[in-house]
């Protein structure tokens, strides 16, 4: 009796492990498909998928990769760099940073549609590292990129670009306005004031893409990274699209852009730091500038005496030589403006004369 219990037993454990190991091939052979699966329905996309989607859809035709090239070879020259730049206008005009072009002798667009173009450099302007090219032919070309305002963004709105990061074509990221009102230096020796920064991913090859914002209206120009690895960080930085609308009429008109400035040589900001001084020390004065007629003094190393402190243009407070620079470009060259400056611990005013002070401002980084 107990060895027909014991054969039971046995029986149902070797049942039990040959179901363990033959399930995989009966559920195989059950319940696998093999037939395409029928297509689960989707319903409608989110509303900010469809904004997304649209926003592509409108303003990728019009982003274009640059290339420069250098020197002379059977493809017309070796590629030196490239980034991206988008159309401005129906005369084939296409707007990039200017550190994209800088070491290029020709350069070539390539559309969206993969056609290539030669272009030609119409004006830069390292000052706002912003460049104009012209693509060799007017017609048949995509939309130019609807125009926005920087001035009333708010940090917290939708942000995306649209470029070739690493070279890879027609690439979109989103994000949002992280901060406003950064300033970023430029090749020029000048900053950029009101610049945007974003967490859109931007990587190298972005620079000179356009930042839109969710209506698909230019906002920026990409144009630079924060990053110790030189790929994205969530910290990247675009020019600001109303800097960038003075600027690229003046590039397309006159090659290059005036430099408003008065004819001094500022003294160094660290050393302002020390001396505690929140100003702009005149560390010299041109010659037969209008800083010189207006009077101004600069230092005055034998006697061992600081220069005049500029600390405000038309009552607005001066901190530091960006905020001048700012500034004087708010104000049409030919203009005057009032300095309030400091001298021998006074205060006292100047009217000064605006001029376009041209290359020698990204030389002597006089503003």
């Amino acid at each position: 009796m107990q060895d027909r219990a014991t054969r039971i037993v046995l029986l149902v454990v070797a049942v039990l492990l040959a179901i363990l190991v033959l399930q995989p091939y009966v559920n195989t052979y059950l319940f696998s498909a093999r037939e395409p699966r029928p297509v689960a329905a989707r319903g409608d996309l989110a509303d900010l998928e469809r904004t997304t989607i649209k926003v592509f859809e409108t303003v990728a035709p019009s982003v274009v990769q640059v290339v420069a090239l250098q020197g002379r070879g059977p493809a017309g020259g070796e590629p030196a760099g490239s980034g991206t730049g988008f159309l401005w206008d129906n005369a084939g005009h296409v707007v990039t940073n200017d550190h994209v072009v800088a070491n290029g002798s020709s350069f070539v667009v390539r559309l969206a549609s993969g056609e290539v173009l030669p272009a030609e450099v119409v004006g830069q302007a390292p000052n706002y590292d912003l460049a104009v090219l012209r693509v060799q032919r007017q017609g048949g070309l995509p939309a130019p990129v609807p125009v926005g305002s920087s001035a009333d963004l708010k940090v917290g709105q939708t942000a995306h670009a649209i470029g070739n990061p690493f070279g890879l074509d027609q690439s979109l990221t989103t994000g949002i306005i992280s901060a406003l009102k950064r300033r970023l230096p430029t090749s020029g020796g000048r900053e950029v004031a009101d610049v945007i920064q974003t967490d859109a991913a931007i990587n190298p090859g972005n620079s000179g893409g356009p930042l839109l914002d969710s209506a698909g209206r230019l906002i920026g120009v990409n144009t630079a990274i924060f990053s110790p690895s030189g790929t994205n960080a969530g910290i990247g930085f675009a020019i600001p699209v109303d800097v960038v609308n003075r600027v690229v009429p003046e590039l397309i008109g006159n090659g290059r852009v005036p430099t408003p400035g008065i004819g001094i040589l500022a003294g160094d900001e660290t050393l302002a730091a020390q001396l505690g001084v929140s100003g702009v020390i005149v560390a010299g004065v041109v010659p037969g500038s209008p800083a010189e007629r207006a009077g101004l003094r600069g230092v005055d190393q034998r006697a061992g005496v600081i220069g005049d402190i500029i600390v405000a243009v038309e009552d607005e407070p001066v901190r530091r030589l960006s905020d001048l620079t700012d500034k004087l470009e708010k104000v049409r060259v030919g203009d005057t403006v009032t300095l309030t400056i400091l001298r021998d611990n006074r205060s006292r005013t100047l009217d000064v004369a605006v001029v376009d002070v041209g290359e020698q401002v990204s030389r002597n980084r006089r503003p």
